[in-house]
């Protein structure tokens, strides 16, 4: 690894991002340079040669790639060659995308990121030991562009979907191993580069979102991904500080050099997620200005007994637990679309869909932040005492009543399901017919 990082002045270009985005992959012995313009954040307009009437709503679906569970397949790691294991894994995909144009879906988010390691030949994270069993390993293609060859040969819009912190999904002496064994390699785990940087949180590793240098790494991957690939949009998912009980983030070292000035904590906190967000949206924007960003984030911001602006809910709420305060990213013009997930029925009276949906469609009404809703296609036809509706008629009903919902309001632009292996399992099958009848007709 070089002992000197060449200093590279930002400036607003795409090659000068993209050579960034790159130089930090190789700098590991010097705090990365930020890939930020220090400008203040300003309302978005909306996309070039796009408005919030003429755009025609997304019908989209997440597919998941964090554990292979929706793609590749499982048994594709087994595979007698790597030949053969990258023909089961591409037509896999080939496959899921003419399935889902036959039910008339036109953007699928795509994980390109699901922890510590990348499904491109990124300078700057390691191959994703989930195309081929091993972290770092070349699997022979180029499964990010291969998607998006397919999906835009179909007539499909791609959005790269990051999980921005996550480093492993575990803390297995095995993956500690296997990180470990990274070190050798080009480009090595950013656990073994910046040992600094990480945490345990939720039962697995993570980046330390107070740390500014790693926030500025984040911003470089995603960088690195629209300077060089032709995304349709950029999507970070839920999981900002990602705790669980028994299972805290340790960032009190953190506060103590970063967090002076702040009221608490937990506004400290906010403040780390919301300068991620920022940045990523400056970068997105000063290199490619049609690409979208958008994050979707847990349904329910704040309960009003907690915030008089909130929703009528008793949820868990993102700006409280995940310290992401989502409806002030849409406000400050942050975001080009966001994606809350409403994964409750009608009669969850503790979150009801009905509720947070209006709720959400009145937050975004005075911006440019189109509203996308992302709905439970993960729980149609699962039996539930607090959730029951999901049973009724294969869950027919409460499908279309939350899609009904979606299409009436104008302020909400589309609806993604979570998630694309569920479209092939049994209990949902009269749900997916219904589905094809009313999108596919689209």
């Amino acid at each position: 690894m070089a002992a000197h990082c060449p200093k590279v002045p930002f400036v607003k270009r795409l090659s000068a991002l993209a050579c960034c985005a790159l130089f930090l992959a190789s700098c590991s012995s010097k705090t990365p340079k930020s890939v930020v313009t220090p400008l203040p954040p300003v309302a978005k307009q909306p996309l070039p040669g796009k408005s919030q009437q003429d755009q025609t709503p997304v019908r989209g679906v997440w597919l998941a790639t964090v554990s292979r569970l929706d793609w590749p397949p499982v048994n594709s790691i087994n595979a007698s060659s790597a030949e053969s294991r990258n023909r089961q894994q591409q037509k896999a995909l080939t496959d899921k995308l003419d399935e889902l144009k036959s039910l008339g879906v036109n953007t699928v988010f795509f994980q390109v990121k699901p922890d510590g390691t990348a499904l491109w030949p990124s300078k700057i994270l390691p191959w994703s030991d989930m195309l081929t069993g091993k972290i770092g390993q070349d699997p022979g293609y180029d499964p990010l562009q291969f998607m998006l060859d397919e999906a835009h040969k179909r007539g499909m819009k791609v959005h790269a979907w990051f999980n921005p912190y996550r480093v492993s999904v575990n803390l297995k002496p095995g993956t500690e191993a296997e990180l470990n064994r990274t070190l050798s390699m080009h480009p090595a785990s950013v656990f073994v580069l910046h040992r600094d940087w990480v945490r345990t949180s939720g039962d697995r590793y993570v980046l330390d979102p107070g740390i500014p240098e790693a926030r500025d790494w984040i911003t470089s991957i995603v960088a690195e991904v629209v300077a060089r690939y032709p995304v349709d949009g950029v999507q970070f998912d839920d999981y900002f500080y990602t705790e669980s009980p028994g299972a805290t983030l340790n960032d009190s070292e953190t506060f103590r050099k970063y967090g002076q000035g702040f009221a608490s904590k937990a506004d400290w906190r906010r403040n780390n997620t919301e300068q991620l967000i920022e940045q990523v949206s400056r970068a997105i924007k000063q290199l490619k200005p049609e690409v979208e960003f958008g994050v979707s984030p847990a349904g329910v911001w704040r309960n009003r007994s907690f915030d008089p602006a909130g929703s009528d809910t008793r949820g868990a709420a993102a700006y409280d637990e995940s310290y992401a305060d989502t409806r002030r990213w849409v406000q400050q013009g942050l975001l080009d679309y966001i994606a809350p997930q409403l994964y409750w029925p009608f009669s969850r009276s503790a979150a009801r869909y009905d509720v947070l949906a209006n709720w959400w469609a009145n937050v975004v009404k005075p911006t440019n932040t189109r509203l996308y809703i992302g709905i439970a296609l993960y729980k149609v036809g699962e039996p539930s005492k607090k959730e029951p509706d999901w049973m009724v008629d294969g869950g027919v009903p409460e499908l279309k009543k939350q899609l009904d919902l979606n299409e009436a309001n104008p302020q909400i632009n589309g609806t993604i399901l979570f998630r694309e292996s569920y479209l092939h399992q049994p209990q949902t099958q009269k749900a997916v017919s219904y589905l094809r009848s009313r999108w596919a007709q689209q």
